[in-house]
């Protein structure tokens, strides 16, 4: 399948209800009058690029980025302890299992994760009305505005478990709370009313321009995931094959798939656009970096602070196979004396600071602050690991041994040849972990497989041990107190932020308080 190497640039001004992160809001004190506006194709898809717009501030690496919850809140990644600025301390304590419901990086999120459903509804109660010369686009829209919804649902009910169910955008102060939380049922019923939707009118692919929306095949795979994660394997594995019908291919080599210069290529189903000429930037470096190596990694911007967010973990490390090529793809080191005080430096020595390198490519930073990498939510290479774990669970491990050895070859590994379906399970569970690596999967995918509190307890375990070790040699204090890493099995949910239940009325998740 052919496709044209280009990318869709979010530039509209958002328009709806904005939170209070969004310095693009021109009326932050009032709602969008519907009389007014939502009457044209064009005023639609002005509408339908805001709500990418509040994508690309939730798949960001700053403050409300979903990383945090999807990704360091695993065995992949941590935050970087930094005895100089203790304001940081409620992202340790979510990676650390010590959060409380007013932890401020959790509301964040939540807000993020809000604002685009918002955004989603503003344009599914008005396009009815709107005037389209092409019907399709209509249909398309309203697509796209439905994936979204769903896509940020589906990460809602993983999260946070039962959660208000907001079909209609919010007018005004008067419906802008709700006394009751959806159950878990109803939450997965209307995302699949919303997926259908989707796959039905959405195309296969864009051109020009165009190029960056959702399509047919991110609603299918949205699908199957739906589909895996509720354990209706053949479901799933219906809608995975769907979307190797659809011509997309492996990348030849693993680390081109995260270059700036390759955006939008043949492996990519879904990704969200940034561009670092525009005020729609990424900046995972900026946030993900070791802390003091701004001025060797990036080049400019002098010589302060990296956030230190997101720091690969040395179970990721450890996790990767002899000649496995997506370890350097992935993992990179900055090496500084600066890093010996720090007792999560790991790597070839005590001066050796992991970072995440797929997201980091130098000589790309022209302004300070902003980088350039798109963020893959979905690609071929993980449909094929997730068709294959489908596969195997359906006791069709034959069907599955393919597929995991067409992402092996990839990374140089050699074949497996294992059929037996413990066997593959486990085979299939270590390929996705390193596959996907950093790419906000890996906690879903403990949830999903019932793995979280034993993978996550023995994380901890050694976290705290390797930790106490490094303070000792230091002469410090461990920074990580014996309730970390506590997983008791409330804590597989995130509490919902206790403003939002303050002002609402209802009761937080059972556990948090």
């Amino acid at each position: 399948m052919k496709r044209i190497h280009q990318f869709f640039l979010i530039t509209i001004l958002v328009l709806g209800v904005t939170g209070c992160h969004d310095e693009l809001n021109v009326e932050p004190h009032t709602f969008v009058s519907d009389d007014i506006y939502y009457k044209t194709e064009s005023q639609i898809q002005s509408a339908v690029n805001g709500i990418y717009n509040k994508l690309q501030d939730l798949y960001n690496g700053g403050d409300g980025s979903l990383y945090a919850l999807a990704e360091m809140r695993a065995d992949n990644t941590a935050f970087q302890y930094y005895d100089l600025d203790r304001g940081i301390q409620q992202r340790e304590e979510m990676n650390d299992f010590l959060m409380t419901a007013t932890n401020l990086y959790n509301r964040y999120t939540w807000d993020n994760l809000w604002n685009a459903v918002q955004q989603a509804n503003v344009v599914i109660d008005h396009i009815g009305d709107a005037t389209f010369n092409d019907q399709s686009k209509k249909g398309q829209y309203e697509g796209e505005a439905r994936f979204i919804r769903a896509l940020i649902y589906f990460h809602l009910v993983r999260l946070y478990g039962e959660v208000p169910l907001r079909d209609k955008a919010t007018t005004g102060p008067q419906d802008a709370f709700s006394d009751r939380k959806a159950s878990v049922e109803e939450l997965y019923t209307f995302i699949m009313t919303d997926v259908d939707f989707a796959v039905g009118n959405l195309p296969t692919n864009y051109t020009g321009a165009d190029i960056g929306r959702a399509t047919q095949g991110a609603a299918l795979t949205l699908l199957g995931e739906i589909h895996l994660t509720r354990h209706n394997y053949q479901d799933a594995i219906t809608a995975f094959n769907r979307v190797t019908a659809l011509g997309y291919e492996l990348v030849d080599e693993y680390a081109d798939i995260f270059h700036p210069n390759n955006k939008n290529n043949v492996e990519s189903i879904f990704e969200i656009q940034y561009s670092a000429s525009l005020n729609r930037a990424s900046n995972y470096i900026y946030q993900w970096g070791p802390r003091r190596g701004r001025a060797d990694l990036i080049g400019i911007g002098g010589t302060g602070d990296i956030a230190g967010s997101n720091s690969p973990t040395l179970d990721i490390i450890n996790a990767y196979e002899p000649g496995d090529k997506r370890k350097d793809a992935s993992i990179a080191y900055w090496v500084s004396a600066e890093n010996s005080t720090y007792q999560e430096s790991f790597g070839p020595n005590m001066d050796s600071a992991a970072f995440i390198n797929k997201f980091y490519h130098a000589g790309t930073y022209t302004i300070d602050g902003r980088a350039d990498e798109n963020w893959p939510v979905y690609r071929y290479g993980y449909v094929k690991l997730l068709l294959a774990e489908a596969l195997n669970e359906a006791g069709r491990g034959s069907e599955a041994l393919p597929l995991l050895n067409d992402v092996r070859r990839r990374a140089g590994l050699t074949d497996v040849t294992a059929t037996d379906q413990e066997t593959l399970r486990e085979l299939i569970f270590k390929e996705e972990r390193v596959e996907v690596a950093f790419e906000n999967h890996r906690w879903y995918q403990l949830l999903r497989t019932g793995r979280a509190i034993e993978i996550m307890t023995a994380h901890g375990n050694m976290e705290k041990e390797r930790l106490q070790a490094a303070a000792a040699r230091l002469q410090e204090v461990c920074h990580l107190a014996n309730e970390a890493y506590n997983i008791l099995p409330h804590k597989l949910l995130f509490p919902l932020p206790e403003r939002e239940c303050r002002l609402n009325g209802f009761d937080n998740n059972p556990g948090w308080y």
